[in-house]
């Protein structure tokens, strides 16, 4: 029997998974990384794209891919519209984190004038709150970011809220996207999974990435890089990670394209990770950016209702495989009436 959690927690979790308590979320949160994209489809700086972008292309994603998701990750600071969107039988969660983190050591920062209570307020079924980690940072750096999380548990332990942390893998000195991480992602992955399952974080369910680096795997569709994992070692990494989980998680597309997050769920499939969703972002809607910027709303809509529904769907088959999170939680089962 797993842990138990509170009412409104099994409340908020039955809200955000589907009916067999599956989550099957879209993320769409991002703004320092949305911006980013739309500067690009603009040729414009970043810090000059309109907000008014950002929240009309979030609100076309909502209208129309929630009802095709089991909940949408949104943002308090250009997703409220957006979430008023989303369909009837959507959850919500929303983000806690300013977007970006400070120095060597990617501290986190809450967003300034926000609280948990205030989120719910909003209507908010869950919390997101991401921290980047790494069990090779130094001691105090990883103390000072377990007792940030600690506060954040206990708020949102406090209000019977879900908590969702997402963990986000690095090595200070070592370059996101570089051969050397993709050797210690795995590990790192693992380590985080064990910490953060610790009762003393009160976390709900975590949101990690995939422990390889699918642009370094044998055969995978982004495969444009050094191979660093043959797909039986890849297989394997899923396998360990998987079994350090001792709540549920889920995992994110960390801005993969859509057919690459889909083999990376088929990696987890052939190693019986028992993962319980995804929360899929960019690949998902990243393309429909530049349809946006160029074409207009009308032809986002369009794109959207094909190829982002689509994208969605493309999914299904992989999620038949993702193991409810009330396998993990707790033994009153949790799933939409």
């Amino acid at each position: 029997m797993g842990r138990r959690i509170g009412t409104g927690k099994e409340v908020g979790l039955r809200a955000i998974a589907n009916v067999r308590g599956v989550v099957a979320a879209i993320a769409i949160d991002q703004r320092s990384a949305m911006r980013a994209l739309f500067a690009k489809a603009m040729g414009i700086e970043a810090q000059t794209v309109p907000v008014e972008k950002l929240m009309q292309f979030k609100e076309a994603v909502s209208r129309k891919l929630t009802p095709y998701a089991s909940s949408i990750l949104l943002d308090p600071e250009y997703g409220l519209t957006a979430a008023r969107l989303r369909a009837s039988s959507t959850g919500l969660l929303l983000a806690y984190e300013q977007t970006g983190y400070e120095g060597a050591a990617r501290m986190p920062r809450l967003l300034n004038g926000w609280s948990v209570s205030r989120l719910v307020e909003r209507g908010a079924n869950g919390i997101k709150l991401l921290v980047y980690y790494s069990a090779l940072a130094e001691a105090a750096v990883n103390n000072t970011k377990q007792a940030f999380i600690e506060c954040v548990g206990a708020e949102c332990a406090m209000a019977d809220i879900p908590f969702f942390l997402e963990l986000v893998t690095y090595a200070e000195g070592v370059p996101d996207k570089s051969a050397q991480l993709a050797r210690l992602k795995p590990s790192l992955v693992a380590d985080s999974i064990r910490e953060f399952c610790k009762d003393r974080y009160q976390v709900d369910i975590l949101k990690v990435g995939v422990p390889v680096d699918l642009t370094r795997v044998e055969g995978s569709p982004a495969a444009n890089r050094d191979v660093v994992y043959r797909r039986e070692q890849a297989i394997e990494h899923y396998r360990y990670a998987a079994e350090t989980a001792k709540i549920p998680f889920v995992y994110l597309s960390e801005g993969v394209s859509n057919e690459t997050f889909q083999f990376g769920l088929e990696l987890a499939t052939e190693a019986g990770a028992k993962f319980s969703g995804i929360l899929c972002g960019r690949a998902t809607w990243k393309d429909g950016v530049p349809v946006f910027v160029e074409k207009g709303e009308h032809a986002l809509e369009d794109w959207l209702e094909q190829d982002g529904v689509r994208n969605i769907r493309n999914f299904d088959q992989s999620l038949q495989n993702a193991v409810p999170w009330f396998a993990f939680n707790t033994s009153r089962p949790g799933a939409k009436e």
